[in-house]
């Protein structure tokens, strides 16, 4: 394993996360890439062809009900027990507003995976900031199996562009929400998913200041970084850091290339890559 990515998507036709003619078009303009499905093996191949061990999220599940995700989650726990060297685990995204039934099938996937299984909180397309005790039945499920949630922070790409930006509230990213959730749940491990931007120096303080977060940086380029997160990266952040990618909408080879283009030393970029991952997973350390 040369990279443990905590968070792409999936290059399948089934898993794809645009899923609409006008959201794939704009997979050009937003991230300058071509929408391209693979097979499940090809998925894996390429992942295994960089040396990755990678989280997948659905990422369009998050309005559906219980019954229509259900078939979406158990492909993706089929293709996981399959590809477990390529992909260690699922971020689901669960409607809040499912409560208990919502809570049941988050625990039937964490139980019938072979893998990890944790949960992603996407606000503006679920319309509740990550704080809102509505995801409190998540937290304490996610407590209760010690998994780690990830809270998307910052700029989205998605409804980047189109009429209204497709209801995204952007606002319903800001860090101010894993500030008040750091507080609540002192105990859960949170990480911070995306570029924090534009609020990167509110992003920054939390981090600084609550020891319970993480971040990584999928679907941003590293070069887009301000200043003083390249700078923190290799110095009082550097043990908290994950990689992320955002595969298939970013290549592995663009994203290693740009961040070794930034000049950290090699200790720097295995903690990056890999090492701060053990952290958060002990069983991702090498057997000896």
């Amino acid at each position: 394993m040369k990279l443990f990515d905590f968070h792409s998507h999936w290059g399948t036709r089934k898993g794809y996360v645009l899923r609409t003619e006008a959201e794939l078009a704009q997979q050009r303009t937003t991230w300058n890439s071509e929408p391209k499905y693979v097979t499940e093996n090809e998925m894996a191949d390429y992942l295994r062809s960089q040396g990755v061990r990678t989280i997948l999220d659905l990422g369009f599940t998050k309005n559906m009900s219980v019954d229509d995700a259900r078939p979406y989650h158990d492909y993706a726990l089929g293709v996981q027990r399959d590809h477990p060297d390529a992909i260690f685990g699922l971020w689901l995204q669960i409607d809040p507003r499912t409560g208990n039934e919502g809570v049941a099938e988050f625990r039937r996937c964490i139980d019938a995976s072979q893998g990890f299984v944790g949960l992603c909180i996407s606000a503006p397309g679920m319309g509740y900031p990550a704080s809102d005790p509505i995801y409190d039945p998540f937290y304490a499920a996610s407590l209760e199996a010690d998994r780690p949630v990830l809270v998307l922070v910052g700029f989205t790409g998605t409804g980047a562009g189109l009429p209204g930006g497709k209801g995204v509230k952007l606002d319903l990213c800001h860090p101010r929400y894993i500030d008040e959730l750091a507080i609540r749940y002192p105990d859960l491990k949170i990480i911070a998913g995306r570029n924090p931007w534009p609020w990167p120096e509110d992003m920054l303080a939390v981090m600084l200041h609550k020891p319970n977060v993480w971040i990584e940086f999928h679907g941003w380029s590293p070069k887009y970084l301000p200043d003083s997160w390249k700078r923190d990266i290799a110095r009082r952040l550097k043990n908290r850091v994950l990689f992320g990618a955002d595969y298939p909408l970013f290549s592995y080879e663009r994203l290693v290339a740009d961040w070794r283009s930034l000049d950290y030393s090699e200790d720097i970029l295995r903690k990056l890559f890999v090492e701060n991952a053990i952290g958060l997973f002990p069983q991702l350390a090498p057997q000896r």
